[in-house]
């Protein structure tokens, strides 16, 4: 399997990707945002790192009257048809500070080696009193030796290189950013062979029935001025 850099892997990655949540993870991961999501009503919302769009419609039943998807693949975008979509760099978004009453960034943590730039380039475009909601893979996937692969069109294996974090780095940067730490919930779901993804987000190395942690889900907020 070869290695490659987020950016391409996605490109190479959308022709085949769902615009659904289409794995035990992803659907374990998907649950607890909507759940945080329902309690927050916006007005402007973004989600970074939006590739095929998935997220937009649970921003949109926020009562956000704008949501806009953000990612740096041109090839996930092109996939998002009808909906406001923007080629952006996480780090360096182009919004204006306090642009959005809502963020929700799933998964791409794992993209980003040094979260604090990361975080405090979205609590920049956030605005006082809004909300943050991200994720990332859990910390015990470097114990358990879990990759993320996907099959792309021509048959071939690629690996998608991860950044780990643990829990501490993104209450730190969290922190750092000034933002307040609301939840931080630990997603579980249940793997067995039978339901084994063939794309990325593939769960290598343990297959079970039980529940294991996956992923985990960050919530904060920006203080109101």
């Amino acid at each position: 399997m070869q290695t490659m850099t987020a950016r391409a892997t996605y490109d190479l990655w959308a022709d085949t990707y769902p615009p659904v949540a289409h794995n035990p993870l992803m659907r374990a991961e998907q649950d607890v945002v909507a759940r945080h999501l329902s309690s927050i009503r916006a007005t402007r919302a973004l989600d970074v790192g939006t590739g095929s769009g998935r997220y937009l419609p649970l921003l949109a039943a926020t009562g956000a009257l704008t949501t806009i998807g953000a990612d740096l693949s041109l090839g996930m975008l092109r996939r998002n048809a009808g909906r406001q979509r923007v080629c952006a760099d996480a780090m360096q978004l182009p919004f204006a500070s306090g642009a959005f009453d809502l963020i929700n960034a799933s998964l791409i943590a794992g993209d980003i080696s040094d979260l604090t730039p990361w975080i405090e380039e979205l609590a920049r475009v956030l605005e006082p009193g809004g909300s943050l909601i991200y994720s990332d893979f859990h910390p015990s996937w470097e114990t358990r030796g879990w990759q993320r692969t996907f099959r792309a069109g021509d048959g071939h294996e690629h690996t998608l290189a991860r950044a780990p974090h643990q829990i501490d780095d993104h209450f730190s940067a969290l922190e750092r950013a000034g933002l307040d730490i609301v939840a931080a919930s630990e997603v579980r779901a249940a793997i067995d062979a039978a339901s084994r993804p063939r794309r990325l987000g593939a769960i290598l190395g343990l297959w079970s029935a039980r529940a294991v942690p996956v992923a985990m889900v960050f919530r904060a907020r920006k203080a109101a001025s």
